[in-house]
């Protein structure tokens, strides 16, 4: 129920996955009325062969976007959120998708869900697009402020995703920083630069500045919530200005506009990498269950490709590969 384009968009996305998906069971939390409604409007066939893997769950109550994260979920018991994710805890679902209040998706996964044993924060780990494929940014919204020894933890969840998701044996692992030199920074930075030289287990190469990221400065990106939000919307602004002006560059008469239609699919293919909703949402790493958070404005696509990245994260067993990995840093 939450999300700019709740409940049809969410709803449609959903139908998506189980069709694409014969390994998927969906449990669609909400207002039942509103649910049903969605459903019929993206065309659900109670008859098809997939149907039997959509369920509706009743929630009565709604979680606003502008809500206090913590009183929303401690009041609303019967919030979409609350439900799913109370379905994550007992083990009756295996992961949780919402397009929501960010600030409530937060604390129900802290809360209601909870952090794996030795987890000092759970951040949110999407992927972006660069020059070289994708890169993981972690944290991008979680942990406004974070300690150096959370930001060593991120580096390590981030490897552990980054190695299954993508195949990479050893990602490179770079700390997004105001210079490439070392001893530039703030003192989170600066504090976490050398502990991070010396994990073995990580495939640290040292810092990376913003300008470098598009070009695919490192496989895993590292930092507190606060750069790594800025780093995402910039993203996300600067792509979509550029398509603007592109679009405007290819009208402007008749030359350019014949020139727009010979190169429409080499341009589809090339700026398609650029289009965040491929990738789907952005994982909640270091949870006892796996929380994935949309982008608030997403539409069924993205929301589809959310349901997908859940399965692939089970088919890889990462949650057990995460824990696994920070306790062998423990001893």
């Amino acid at each position: 129920m939450g999300g700019d384009n709740a409940p049809d968009e969410i709803v449609k996305g959903a139908v998506e996955a189980l069709r694409e998906c014969a390994e998927a069971e969906i449990f669609l939390t909400g207002v039942p009325e509103a649910v049903d409604r969605a459903l019929a409007a993206c065309g659900y066939d109670k008859g098809a062969s997939y149907a039997d893997r959509l369920h509706v769950v009743p929630a009565s109550e709604v979680i606003e976007m502008a809500e206090p994260p913590v009183n929303a979920i401690m009041t609303k018991r019967d919030s979409s959120i609350v439900k799913g994710m109370q379905m994550v805890r007992t083990g009756e679902a295996d992961a949780y998708v919402s397009a929501g209040s960010t600030g409530a998706t937060l604390v129900g996964g802290q809360t209601l869900i909870g952090r794996v044993r030795g987890v000092e924060r759970a951040p949110l780990a999407p992927f972006i697009p660069t020059e070289k494929g994708t890169s993981l940014l972690i944290d991008c919204g979680a942990n406004v402020d974070a300690r150096p020894s959370a930001l060593v933890q991120f580096a390590r969840m981030g490897s552990v995703y980054y190695r299954n998701v993508m195949g990479v044996e050893k990602p490179t692992v770079a700390i997004i920083n105001i210079g490439a030199e070392e001893e530039k920074g703030n003192a989170l930075v600066k504090e976490t630069i050398p502990l991070l030289k010396a994990c073995e287990d990580i495939n640290f190469i040292g810092c990376a500045e913003a300008r470098d990221i598009p070009a695919g400065a490192a496989d895993v990106l590292v930092c507190e919530a606060f750069t790594g939000n800025i780093v995402l919307k910039m993203y996300e602004g600067v792509g979509k200005t550029a398509l603007h002006l592109m679009k405007q560059a290819f009208m402007k008469n008749t030359k350019s506009k014949l020139g727009a239609l010979l190169a429409k699919d080499s341009l589809k293919e090339s700026l398609g990498v650029f289009d965040l909703t491929r990738y789907g949402g952005a994982p909640m790493l270091g949870l006892k269950g796996l929380v994935v958070k949309t982008h608030g404005s997403a539409h069924a696509v993205e929301v589809k490709n959310s349901v997908l990245q859940c399965v692939t994260f089970f088919k890889q067993d990462i949650g057990p590969q995460i824990e696994e990995a920070l306790a062998k840093a423990d001893h």
